[in-house]
């Protein structure tokens, strides 16, 4: 009887009991026929209208965006003035009677994981696009563009009902474990209002189950209770951390449409306000921008590169000017490098 309610229960796409982060092989069950169909039929318009466009647009940049965790010895070749000492191959040097360097290459095998907030305030939309939708999208297209590169992604999915995340996905590579993350991301949701979101909840899950070094994306509109920006720079101290923020325009400033009944995604509560009192829509954005402020600034302090997306804008926009900012901080980095050597 209790395995009988076990499978019920998985099957309807919630855990038999809140999530223990000592089991890190806890899948959620098969989904129906009807929720694998809805996780093709999104991939299969992301291929047509953001991956495609993606492809003819990134070409050589895809080394940008996705790093690889390790090296490949790839040549050996004599010392010159300005090469790393600490690359000298002291053992061909011995016998070479001559100062001998490695030269590596990037190995692009890499996993990745996406720790993805699914707390009710991700639910909100003001357009045709929500942010639950927005994250299904870039979950979509992200994976897609590893996995079928013979890289290996895994997800952590919170909604916010218990203290850890609901749902662990290991972490592999082909299409049919692609399809399965993502229909997890479009099932998954919080069942009843929760009383606050601990994104830090998440973090620490990450850190204590990914072990291995990886490239992590955290999918989050950032509305959570104070705390996560800790957990975010020590997850940044072991892996490559990119956040992925999901933003909706009404959220930054409220146009004057007269009395509006607002509600709190979190927790429920409903408060009616008057936006056409200008004083009101300015505390409103004077508000919004401060908070942009500081989740910026906790980006900063945790070395972690942040990208916005917006429900009203275009996926793939996004996603390319993220790729010439990591671009040009890798023309940077090697251009100072390349002077220290010089200078040295």
């Amino acid at each position: 009887m209790f395995g009988l309610r076990q499978r019920l229960e998985a099957w309807r796409g919630r855990p038999s009991q809140p999530s223990d982060p000592s089991q890190t092989n806890a899948q959620p069950a098969a989904a129906p026929p009807t929720a694998m169909r809805q996780a093709e039929a999104l991939m299969r318009r992301l291929e047509w209208t953001v991956i495609r466009r993606l492809d003819g647009q990134l070409q050589g940049d895809y080394r940008t965006l996705f790093r690889g965790a390790g090296l490949m010895l790839a040549d050996l070749r004599e010392y010159q003035a300005h090469d790393d000492v600490r690359h000298i191959d002291w053992n061909v040097t011995a016998r070479m009677q001559t100062p001998y360097v490695r030269e590596h290459q990037e190995d692009r095998e890499m996993a990745a994981w996406f720790l993805i907030d699914l707390s009710r305030s991700v639910a909100f939309g003001s357009g045709d696009t929500s942010k639950r939708m927005l994250a299904a999208e870039v979950v979509g297209v992200l994976a897609r563009m590893l996995t079928r590169r013979g890289n290996r992604v895994g997800a952590m999915v919170y909604t916010g009902e218990h203290t850890h995340a609901e749902f662990h996905i290991p972490a592999r590579s082909g299409r049919r474990h692609m399809l399965h993350l993502l229909q997890t991301v479009m099932q998954a949701q919080a069942k009843q209002p929760t009383p606050e979101t601990h994104l830090q909840n998440l973090l620490n899950d990450a850190q204590n189950l990914i072990r291995r070094r990886s490239t992590i994306f955290v999918v989050s509109d950032f509305f959570s209770q104070p705390g996560w920006d800790r957990g975010l720079s020590q997850l940044a101290r072991r892996h490559e951390v990119v956040a992925l923020r999901l933003c909706d325009p009404l959220e930054r400033q409220l146009p004057d449409v007269g009395l509006v009944l607002m509600e709190d995604a979190e927790t429920g509560e409903q408060l009616l306000v008057d936006t056409h009192d200008a004083a009101f829509r300015e505390r409103f954005a004077q508000a919004a921008n401060q908070r942009e402020a500081d989740l910026r600034a906790a980006l900063v302090r945790a070395g972690v590169d942040g990208l916005e997306l917006h429900t009203d804008q275009a996926l793939d926009e996004a996603l390319m000017r993220f790729t010439q900012l990591r671009k040009r901080r890798s023309q940077v980095a090697a251009g100072a490098t390349a002077a220290m050597a010089v200078g040295a």
